[in-house]
């Protein structure tokens, strides 16, 4: 059996103004699908483009608990979270593409 690592991750606007929780195997692959408007009508219809912050689990069952976890926080958990890792909020994806 393969094992594969999973991802949640949150994207967010050039103003970080709404933030998206998701889940994903292949990180790269889903945040470029974002940046070219692909995948999700949410994410398109705000532009949704800036990789914020992610966390790797090792198990995907994992990584769904953490993502409805996150999904159910106030923004301003979110945006102290992302400041831990991320203090300038810059999107970390900037040069995949």
């Amino acid at each position: 059996m393969k094992l594969t690592n999973a991802f949640i991750y949150i994207i967010s606007n050039k103003n970080l103004t709404t933030f998206y929780v998701g889940v994903t195997n292949d990180l790269e692959r889903r945040v470029k699908e974002h940046k070219a408007g692909i995948g999700s009508e949410f994410t398109s219809k705000y532009n949704l483009t800036y990789l914020v912050y992610y966390e790797v689990i090792s198990d995907i069952k994992t990584a769904i608990k953490r993502e409805k976890q996150l999904k159910n926080w106030h923004k301003k958990w979110k945006t102290d979270l992302i400041k831990e890792l991320n203090p300038q909020m810059a999107d970390l994806a900037s040069d995949w593409i």
